[in-house]
């Protein structure tokens, strides 16, 4: 089977990704997709290149970097509309932001001007679809698997049903508004059971297909000596409010505080006084968060607002990469992992802090079950097997 699997990136992600490799907008598409596979962001070329071993062809877009798309257009001697100079500056501004509000004194710039230049660039996206179409067309797959399907339009992919045969929908735990455009898909596949549920009461065929670990990482990484006793690496959305009342508790409970440092893409929108932000590291994409993990004696968890299951990709790239997983208690989470013996979890701050001191204490106890968790993952929670459940589930419609 051909599989075309279409992605789409954090923005705050691809003006990193872009800063950190100078002039990788003017090159190849080949030269940047390769860049963007070996960043190890997100699930990186994790669905691709294990539908490759497993026998198939497949294929990855990364529908809203508008510089890779724009090289695989003209590559593909595809003609589309070059933004208006306007756009182009805001753009080049937008990508300034970052780094000049980090070191400036006016903080608020970031974001003040951040959505004013989004809405401007935003006026100006008709090469998303045209790109995106021509690609469809070209590849011509069995399967298309969407990954974005609050930022791809049901109806467009409605559209393009001449060029493909199923169509596959992919959300996680996020809500999602659903509407009878999305009658175009013929599966829809989720990690976390209540939206699998969700799309069943609306009659749509869904499944449950985890998140998982690519074993490609641990080439990846350095030897380490796990110096950093106790990492947290997430985000503070309006979705993780939980997540910010647990760290305010645990900076007042535990016996050393600067034990526990934290990654996150930005604490701009926290209280100045909040002590996150004294531990503050910055923020760490791809393969520098995997760095951190394998750095680190813990790693602490926490799912965020969303209740009540375990359901997060740090679940299986902290145990991945051989570290001790200290994460929330969950109803679900033995049907992934052993608590107690393949991870550690907590119910309260007062337990969390416990556990993390006793854990930093107890070196011999605290390898013992980080061994075993990263034994669990390799052999039960590898993309191979995530992927190996879809060609199951594929096949039913074939």
């Amino acid at each position: 089977m051909k599989f075309l699997i279409i992605n789409t990136d954090y923005p705050d992600f691809l003006h990193w990704l872009y800063a950190q490799h100078p002039g990788l907008k003017d090159r190849s598409y080949k030269e940047q997709f390769d860049v963007r596979a070996e960043s190890l962001f997100g699930v990186a070329d994790f669905y691709s290149t294990n539908l490759i071993q497993l026998g198939h062809e497949a294929g990855e877009v990364h529908a809203n970097n508008e510089w890779i798309q724009r090289a695989w257009a003209r590559e593909h001697r595809i003609m589309v509309d070059e933004p208006a100079t306007a756009v182009r500056q805001g753009a080049s501004l937008l990508r300034r932001v970052p780094a000049f509000a980090a070191s400036a004194p006016v903080r608020w710039l970031k974001s003040c001007a951040r959505p004013l230049l989004r809405q401007r660039m935003e006026q100006d996206d008709s090469w998303f679809y045209a790109i995106l179409s021509a690609q469809i067309k070209h590849c011509r797959p069995d399967v298309i698997l969407n990954q974005d399907m609050t930022g791809v339009s049901a109806t467009f992919l409605e559209e393009m049903k001449p060029y493909y045969r199923i169509l596959i929908g992919q959300h996680a735990a996020t809500r999602l508004t659903i509407d009878s455009s999305f009658q175009c898909y013929d599966l829809m596949i989720s990690s976390f059971p209540p939206t699998v549920e969700l799309f069943r009461r609306q009659g749509f065929s869904a499944a449950l297909n985890r998140l998982g670990f690519d074993p490609r990482i641990l080439a990846r990484l350095r030897p380490t000596q796990r110096k950093c006793d106790v990492a947290l690496v997430g985000s503070f959305s309006d979705v993780h409010s939980s997540r910010v009342a647990l760290l305010n508790e645990l900076y007042a409970k535990l016996d050393r505080p600067e034990a526990l440092k934290i990654w996150a893409p930005s604490v701009d929108h926290l209280p100045m006084e909040s002590p996150i932000r004294r531990h503050y590291m910055g923020p760490a994409w791809g393969c520098t968060m995997y760095e951190i993990l394998n750095g680190s004696k813990l790693t602490l968890n926490h799912h965020g607002d969303v209740l009540p299951y375990a359901n997060n990709m740090r679940l299986f790239e902290s145990t991945g990469t051989g570290t001790l997983l200290l994460t929330d208690w969950k109803q679900n989470l033995h049907e992934m992992f052993e608590p107690g013996k393949e991870v550690v979890t907590y119910r309260t701050p007062e337990e969390c802090a416990e556990k993390i001191q006793h854990y930093l204490t107890h070196e011999a106890e605290r390898q013992t079950i980080a061994s075993a968790g990263q034994v669990r993952t390799l052999r039960d929670h590898t993309y191979q097997h995530r992927l190996q459940e879809l060609l199951g589930l594929v096949g039913r419609y074939l």
